[in-house]
C-alpha cells in the first residue's frame, strides 16, 4: 500500500517558509543519516533553488547510520552545485559525525558575503518531520528553546533567536510534500518514523524493513535475534522475532503488530547497530527502475 501523509497544517507552514526564505541566507536542510534522499524534501529544494541560497546538508542520526554510507552520501552531496555536506549527531558523538559547532563556520563559508557586524548571517533550518532540526537549533544555541520528540510533527510554527556575533537562526515545522512519489521513499520515511503513524500499517512497514535487512544486514539480525538468516524472509523473520520477544495473542498465536513494532523499535533506537536504508548506488538503481516501469507502463507515441 502506497504511503502518504500530508497533514493540513503543512500547507500554512510552506507558504510562511517560503517567505521567511527570502530573508535568509542559507539554508541548512537536516536529512536522517540514514536515509538522506528519502527524507529530502523536493518542495524544500525548489524554493532553496527558486530563491538561490546555498544549502548546507546535515546529515543528522549519524550515530545510528552505517558509516560508509553516510561517508559515500557526504561526497555525493558535496559535488552538488552550492551545497556543502556534514554528519552529525546531536544527541551523542559518532565516529565520522561533527560536532554541532561546525555548522556555523560551513555556513559563513557558503555565504561569505555576510561575514560582517553591519549584516548579520541569517540561518534558516528545514527539513521533514522528525529529522532532529529543533534537537539541532537546541544544541547550537546551547538550551533547550525548542520542543523536541521522537514523533513526527512536534514543531509547529517558526521562531527566530540570536546565535550571538551577528547570527541569527530560524527553526521551522517538518514539511512533508503533497504526494511521495516512490513506494521505497514512504516505507523508508515511515520506518524512521518521519510519518504519523495514523499513516502507516506496522506489519507492511516491518516487512519492508525485514527485506531490506536480510538482504544487506543480515549479520546484525542474526546477532540481535539470535536466529540463522539463511532462506530466511521477512514474513518468517517477523515470526522469528515475535517468538524472540514473546509477542503472542490469547491463544498463543504470534501477534504480527507487536512483533512489527519491535522489529521497527529496534531499528530507530540503534538497538539493531548502525544500518542505512539506502545508498548513492541502491538511489540510483532504484530511480533507474522507476524509469523503466514508467517507460512500460506510457510508451512513447512517436514514430
Amino acid at each position: 500500500m502506497p504511503i502518504q501523509w500530508f497533514p493540513g497544517h503543512m500547507t500554512a507552514a510552506r507558504k510562511k517558509a517560503a517567505e521567511t526564505l527570502a530573508r535568509a541566507d542559507v539554508v541548512i536542510e537536516v536529512l536522517d543519516a540514514r536515509l538522506p534522499e528519502a527524507s529530502c524534501n523536493p518542495m524544500i529544494r525548489a524554493l532553496r533553488e527558486f530563491r538561490q541560497r546555498p544549502c548546507l546538508k546535515v546529515l543528522n542520526k549519524a550515530d545510528l547510520a552505517d558509516p560508509a554510507a553516510t561517508a559515500a552520501w557526504l561526497e555525493f552531496y558535496r559535488q552538488q552545485p552550492n551545497t556543502t555536506a556534514v554528519a552529525i549527531s546531536c544527541k551523542k558523538s559518532a565516529g565520522n559525525a561533527a560536532p554541532p559547532a561546525r555548522i556555523v563556520s560551513l555556513c559563513r563559508q557558503l555565504a561569505p558575503h555576510r561575514n560582517d557586524p553591519t549584516k548579520p548571517l541569517r540561518m534558516m533550518i528545514m527539513g521533514i518531520p522528525n529529522v532532529g532540526k529543533s534537537t539541532l537549533m537546541n544544541a547550537l544555541l546551547k538550551k533547550r528553546v525548542a520542543a523536541v520528540g521522537d514523533e513526527p510533527a512536534v514543531t509547529k510554527s517558526q521562531q527566530t533567536l540570536d546565535l550571538g556575533k551577528g547570527m541569527t537562526l530560524t527553526d521551522t515545522p517538518g514539511l512533508m510534500w503533497p504526494k511521495i512519489e516512490h513506494d521505497e521513499d514512504g516505507y523508508m520515511l515511515a520506518a524512521s518514523h518521519a510519518i504519523g503513524v495514523n499513516a502507516v500499517l506496522p506489519e507492511e512497514v516491518a516487512l519492508f524493513l525485514g527485506d531490506l535487512l536480510l538482504t544487506r544486514y543480515a549479520p546484525l539480525l542474526a546477532a540481535r535475534y539470535r536466529l540463522d538468516t539463511t532462506n530466511m524472509d521477512a514474513v518468517s523473520l517477523l515470526a522469528t522475532v515475535g517468538e524472540r520477544r514473546g509477542c503472542r495473542v490469547k491463544g498463543g498465536e504470534i501477534d504480527r503488530e507487536k512483533a512489527a513494532l519491535a522489529l521497527l523499535a529496534d531499528y530507530r533506537s540503534g538497538a539493531l547497530g548502525r544500518v542505512s536504508l539506502e545508498t548513492p548506488e541502491t538511489r540510483a538503481q532504484m530511480l533507474a527502475k522507476a524509469d523503466v516501469t514508467a517507460d512500460a507502463t506510457h510508451p512513447s507515441t512517436e514514430d
